[in-house]
């Protein structure tokens, strides 16, 4: 079990200095973290970070005490990026340890989680003697796939 959405943003929260055990947190700063949460692990997303992170459909649909399927290397990544994007909202400014601490986990993450596009040869370039199957003979390598599919109403499938 990894740690739950909730736990995510009270460590953004603790990491800005606004710990709960001092400051009262509002359901609307937890609400508000979360949106802001969910919205940098769709960007992560789209930039080929994956983390098995349930990006919800809709700001509605997202849960505080949902489970965030994060592996415990990329938690310090998530909460310390969080911090800093919550910071401004209230007036604070984010401490240059906390910089550091977020800008070298994210490094760690992604040098462990950003899968690299596959490169594809056209479906016009010769195969060549080396890359022949031996069940069809075809001289052109075969048609580019693309690697992610998702339509407005489907589901995400990976090829």
């Amino acid at each position: 079990m990894s740690y739950t959405k909730r736990q995510l943003v009270e460590g953004a929260y603790a990491e800005i200095g606004m710990a709960s055990f001092v400051f009262d947190l509002e359901p609307e700063d937890l609400q508000s973290a979360l949106r802001k949460l969910d919205s940098m692990m769709a960007m992560w997303n789209g930039r080929g970070i994956r983390l098995g992170y349930p990006v919800p459909l809709s700001p509605e649909s997202s849960s505080l005490d949902e489970d965030s399927n994060l592996p415990d290397w990329a938690v310090t990544a998530v909460i310390g990026n969080l911090g800093i994007q919550i910071a401004p909202s209230y007036g604070k400014s984010v401490a240059a340890e906390t910089r550091f601490s977020a800008r070298d986990a994210y490094n760690v993450l992604l040098s462990r989680a950003a899968a690299p596009i596959e490169m594809q040869m056209p479906g016009t370039m010769p195969s060549g003697a080396g890359n022949k199957t031996w069940s069809i003979d075809q001289p052109f390598m075969g048609t580019p796939v693309d690697p992610l599919l998702s339509g407005p109403d489907s589901l995400l499938t990976f090829n």
